[in-house]
């Protein structure tokens, strides 16, 4: 089984709601966000490896960001490294990296994870990953880890449940609906009925079942990975793909796939999952003081202060006092203040800081 896993890792995002620590020059997954001492891509490599040999291992990401890759993952070849020309969404970059592992395995089995993840309990997510490996290989079926909700959360999709086609007693379940990130009346609703499950991003899939979901659902984009594909290897390669993706269109494998098809499955699971998207997510899974406070990094003394999550350079000294459910942010040149409850307005701030001075910050 191990020979024909493989692993693809999704790296080519800018996690502007993580500025000002997370840049277009130096993204979230190449930062080390939770003060560990790794970076989030080299956390989920990490994580990765008893499950897939090394020679299996995919990253797909922007031609900016390979080098960094490469530099971070020092145990992958750079033909590992599939770098993307432009930034067309999930399905182009599946799409792109299914190519490659078809011109080398057919048979293989995929494990589909973002890069930016936090897991806090690896042994019992691995071991959803071989249970949901062997459910894929014996059933043409496209597996996504659903999470079950420990409260109402708008900040991720969310995936019904299917009872009644399935035994009650099994963790995989046939999926009735796919829902975008509800607002708050609708995520309690979806917490307290019990059907629903958090989407976690993280997909299982054989390559046969995953190109004929993209032959049915997205041909369009299928086509141009298959123009492509007898150049994969060659020194026309590089110039197939980048036509590929001048074509293709910005669409996500939920919306172009997953939504659509008739043999989609969720694997129930828990093992302490976050998609770390927010500044509040990083808050809720980090080491905080009497007053909830999270101090990730910096030299910080807080004074009647509580709920805030404070994120400043090693060597920055900082005196806070009177603040409540606050985000408190300094990069090397970017200072940020902010109440939690506004945080996804960041991204319209860091649009605004374009504006206003050309430049993120």
């Amino acid at each position: 089984m191990k020979e024909n896993t493989y692993c693809v890792i999704m790296a080519g995002g800018i996690g502007s709601r993580f500025w000002p620590i997370s840049q277009t020059s130096s993204p979230k997954q190449f930062l080390d966000i939770l003060g560990t001492g790794e970076t989030l891509i080299q956390q989920t490599f990490k994580r990765f490896r008893p499950i897939c040999p090394i020679a299996n291992f995919v990253i797909v990401t922007s031609a900016e960001y390979k080098a960094t890759v490469l530099k971070q993952i020092p145990e992958l070849n750079p033909e590992q490294v599939l770098a993307e020309p432009a930034r067309r969404n999930t399905a182009p970059c599946i799409a792109y990296a299914n190519t490659i592992i078809k011109s080398k395995n057919p048979k293989a089995t995929i494990i589909v994870t973002p890069a930016d993840h936090l897991i806090l309990n690896e042994d019992e997510f691995r071991n959803n990953l071989v249970k949901g490996i062997e459910f894929v290989t014996k059933k043409d079926a496209l597996l996504t880890l659903g999470i079950k909700p420990h409260k109402p959360e708008t900040g991720y999709g969310y995936i019904q449940l299917d009872n009644t086609l399935e035994d009650k007693n099994i963790n995989f379940k046939k999926v009735k609906t796919f829902t975008e990130k509800p607002n708050l009346e609708m995520a309690k609703v979806f917490f307290e009925s019990g059907e629903f499950y958090w989407n976690s991003g993280i997909f299982i899939w054989s390559l046969n079942s995953i190109d004929k979901a993209f032959h049915t659902h997205l041909p369009e984009v299928q086509s141009l990975f298959d123009q492509a594909a007898p150049f994969i290897g060659t020194h026309k390669e590089n110039k197939t793909i980048n036509d590929a993706y001048l074509e293709c269109k910005n669409i996500s494998i939920d919306y172009g796939v997953m939504e659509k098809a008739s043999n989609v499955y969720v694997q129930t699971a828990s093992f302490g999952w976050s998609d770390l998207g927010t500044w509040s997510s990083l808050h809720e899974y980090s080491e905080k003081d009497i007053n909830n406070n999270a101090l990730i990094s910096g030299k910080i003394l807080l004074y009647d202060s509580k709920d805030c999550i404070v994120h400043l350079p090693n060597k920055k000294l900082a005196v806070i006092q009177g603040l409540s459910n606050y985000i408190v942010v300094e990069s090397k040149n970017a200072l940020l203040i902010c109440p939690k409850e506004n945080e996804q307005q960041i991204k319209q701030f860091t649009t605004d800081v374009k504006t206003e001075f050309g430049e993120e910050a």
